[in-house]
């Protein structure tokens, strides 16, 4: 009988909000496995909908942790009922959604320790966590605990210098200041807090994992220069918390090798690496493969930015987060609300709700739209805080509507220079070697799905974007070519690279150099001559009349 081929490689795995995904990914960075449990469909019995529990106030949100434990042991099985090779992973790494918190029992490290390989996960932890229903990054409960947190730092800017974001209600910091303060006997009965990273990554150790530095700036807690707890924040939120929390590290640490259970159970070699997990966030920068310089662009029903920045600058808006894959930099989150809904909005109203018409009207537009300018938040937008639809002529007067072409233009331009702006706004600096990474939703349209990529893993299955011509004004805008990745699943993906980057940790190997062998993105639009010197004066004209409009919403200073 002929010898099974030797493959060895690294598993990447995802708990997200829906489901717990893995991936294996081989020396030549190939995937070659995947598998996945889906709360909702796989776990009926924990009755969540889409993944969590919504509380009756309709501001708490959490889940089951032990729906997250069962997950595991159930794609586990699957794994060994297929024939997988567990004998062949040399090291696993992975995300969690990020801000959601875990809080084991006092004792329960006892039991991690000394887990029986005959039974599953979920038997023998049941009894091991002091709240059983954990807070996610759904949650918005904690408005009261974020108010504390910031006036006992000086502040929301305070607080955003310090941990790179002002005070957020899913934030974890926030989320444990509400336990102690609504359940302190549950608090008092904590030994240890997780993110749902390290309790993931705590799982396959067999004892507690550290939290990461990229995963801790999700929880207004650390600070992100000295990549330390900050004592304000700690002693603001709840007693003991510095040691209930433990020592944070780098995101490319290897914690520890894998736990005698997963050996003995599933036949994982002794010497398997568990390489710090981190948030999903993190994780996707990396299966992206963002470089110094580079912006991701994800399009779907929010769009959100990801930025790698050198220096950052925090601000009131969006998030800086230390970077999963050079300690030595950052890199930045922002989010959108007016999405893909918003296009759709104005597809109907202004292309007989046709991408093939919309693209049209696009191109038969000149570049800078004559100077007709559009801001249109049919929602109120996180980025800045203004709802409504506004549109201005040239004179930067204020007009009640476009003609539809004009229309068209001015909502595509407008939502790319808001980007690029507030990018500006946190420290981000197009650089000569700066690569635009678009993703976004797929399309039933073959030509637009063509022009605009794969599914995005942060928007999976969204609606088509806006036809064929909208990453040339992305590369206009920008002044940077703009490049398609298939995304899907790039939290687990990039969690799997970043396993390979942990085996090397010690060599000073750069990530890049791990992930030379990965697919390369397909460049799709470089930026047309002449593009700068038109999108310089509107840009700042743009960052005028949103100031414009936020004075007119918020009224005059008291």
């Amino acid at each position: 009988m002929a010898e099974r081929a030797v493959r060895h490689c690294c598993l990447g795995w995802d708990f997200s909000t829906q489901q717990v995904k893995v991936v294996a990914v081989d020396a030549e960075l190939s995937v070659f496995y995947e598998d996945s449990v889906h709360f909702d469909r796989d776990l009926v019995e924990f009755g969540t909908q889409g993944g969590v529990h919504v509380h009756k106030d309709g501001l708490t949100v959490t889940s089951p942790v032990l729906m997250w434990v069962q997950a595991l042991d159930i794609i586990l099985e699957k794994m060994k009922a297929s024939g997988f090779d567990f004998s062949q992973v040399l090291a696993l790494s992975g995300a969690g959604q990020q801000h959601g918190s875990v809080y084991w029992k006092t004792g329960a490290s006892q039991v991690l320790t000394s887990l029986s390989p005959d039974l599953p996960l979920r038997e023998q932890l049941q009894a091991c966590f002091s709240i059983s229903d954990c807070p996610v990054w759904m949650d918005s409960s904690t408005a009261a605990q974020c108010r504390q947190l910031e006036a006992a730092v000086g502040g929301a800017q305070s607080l955003s210098r310090l941990t790179g974001s002002r005070a957020y209600e899913r934030f974890t910091g926030n989320q444990i200041a509400k336990i102690y303060q609504q359940n302190p006997e549950a608090y008092s009965h904590t030994e240890r807090i997780s993110l749902v990273s390290s309790f993931a990554a705590s799982l396959f150790l067999g004892s507690y994992s550290p939290v990461d530095y990229g995963d801790g700036s999700g929880m207004n807690l650390l600070q992100i220069q000295d990549k330390v707890w900050s004592q304000a924040c700690l002693g603001a939120c709840a007693p003991h918390l510095e040691e209930k929390l433990g020592r944070p590290v780098p995101s490319c640490s290897v914690v520890g090798a894998i736990s005698s259970y997963f050996v003995q159970r599933y036949g994982f070699p002794p010497g398997c690496k568990v390489v710090a997990f981190t948030g999903d966030n993190p994780a996707s920068l990396a299966g992206m493969r963002l470089e110094e310089g580079d912006i991701a662009v994800s399009l779907g029903t929010s769009d959100t930015l990801f930025l790698w920045l050198q220096e950052p600058t925090p601000a009131l808006e969006g998030h800086i987060f230390c970077n999963p894959v050079d300690p030595q930099h950052y890199m930045a989150l922002l989010c959108f609300k007016n999405g893909s809904l918003m296009r759709e909005k104005i597809r109907d109203e202004s292309a007989s709700g046709s991408w093939s018409e919309f693209s049209k009207a696009l191109q038969s537009t000149e570049m800078g739209n004559g100077g007709n300018l559009g801001f249109y938040f049919d929602v109120m937008e996180i980025t800045p805080e203004i709802i409504g639809r506004h549109r201005f002529s040239a004179e930067n007067h204020e007009v009640p509507a476009f003609p539809r072409d004009v229309e068209i233009r001015a909502l595509i331009e407008g939502q790319f220079m808001a980007k690029k702006i507030h990018a500006e706004a946190l420290g981000y600096r197009v650089m000569p070697k700066t690569k635009i990474l678009a993703t976004g939703g797929a399309s039933h349209n073959r030509d637009i799905l063509q022009k605009w990529g794969a599914y995005s893993s942060f928007s999976p299955r969204k609606p088509a974007l806006y036809g064929s011509h909208g990453e040339q004004v992305l590369a206009d805008v920008f002044g940077a070519p703009v490049y398609i990745i298939d995304t899907a699943n790039s939290a687990c993906v990039g969690s799997a690279y970043r396993a390979f980057h942990g085996l090397a940790a010690g060599t000073d190997m750069p990530f890049a150099e791990i992930v030379k062998l990965a697919p390369n993105p397909r460049l799709v639009a470089t930026p047309t001559p002449g593009a700068s010197q038109v999108y310089e004066a509107l840009l700042q004209r743009y960052a005028m009349l949103e100031q414009r409009i936020l004075s007119q919403t918020r009224g005059p200073p008291e």
